[in-house]
């Protein structure tokens, strides 16, 4: 089983502000398309970025997902096309683990970054980036001396 869900509201007023209202008006992560590989994460208000200017954004949403599969973080295609507005770690990745862990509930927050030459406006319920869940593989020969993240799940 995969999803999206949204932070419990104590984690959101945490992160982001104490807005009942805010909270319980946006969106989970969804696909345009019938086709669309990617699931559009929305803007929680709006917010410009000036050029090279770098923001960190949260998106409210934390994610679950199978023992086998990572989502990954991706900018829109418009984005960086249109606009030369990049995450600065270029593609985030969300591991199983991430999900409902101690320090954050496993709240997804993106940093961008503003490559351009013109202020990039975005909107409240504006699409800001897209997250793919992919299946991985792993080495037959890894061993089984793991670190576990802390978590409540």
């Amino acid at each position: 089983m995969r999803k999206f869900e949204k932070i419990s509201f104590n984690q959101f007023k945490k992160d982001i502000k104490d807005d009942l209202e805010l909270y319980q008006a946006y969106s989970l992560p969804k696909r345009k398309t019938k086709y669309a590989a990617g699931y559009d994460f929305y803007a929680l208000e709006d917010f410009i970025l000036k050029p090279n200017e770098i923001k960190k954004i949260p998106t409210g949403i934390k994610a679950y997902m199978n023992k086998d599969e990572v989502l990954l973080l991706v900018d829109r295609s418009s984005q960086g096309f249109k606009y030369n507005v990049r995450m600065c770690n270029q593609v985030g990745v969300i591991d199983k683990d991430y999900y409902n862990n101690n320090d954050n509930e496993g709240h997804i927050f993106i940093k961008i970054q503003n490559e351009g030459d013109k202020e990039y406006v975005v909107k409240k319920g504006d699409g800001i980036i897209q997250g793919l869940f992919m299946k991985y593989l792993l080495a037959d020969n890894e061993g089984d001396d793991f670190q576990d993240r802390k978590s409540d799940y």
